[in-house]
């Protein structure tokens, strides 16, 4: 069972999808929470700095589908280390040195 789910359908204008998509790009690019509105709400997600991505497009039956879709885990992140960090980089310089 999902934990929550949302889910909108409605005609859009290409310029009302260049709006949403744009917004959602600024808010990638700036690392701040994502805001998207879904009337008559607007959703705010805090997106991590690393996400899965899929890009699926699909023609038949007349239609045109293009599906953008990201995924991350909602557990926090395990905090690195420096003793980690460093022990990562020994391990990479390692492996350098014998190949």
């Amino acid at each position: 069972m999902k934990d929550l789910k949302i889910e909108q359908k409605r005609s859009l204008s290409r310029l009302e999808a260049a709006d949403q998509l744009a917004a959602l790009a600024a808010a990638l690019r700036q690392g701040e929470d994502a805001e998207l509105e879904l009337e008559p709400w607007k959703l705010s997600l805090r997106i991590p700095a690393d996400l899965r991505g899929e890009i699926e497009l699909e023609v038949g039956d007349g239609e045109i589908e293009l599906e953008i879709e990201f995924k991350w885990s909602t557990a926090p992140a395990a905090p690195t280390t420096k003793r980690t960090a460093t022990r990562r980089s020994a391990t990479k310089r390692t492996a350098a040195k014998k190949s």
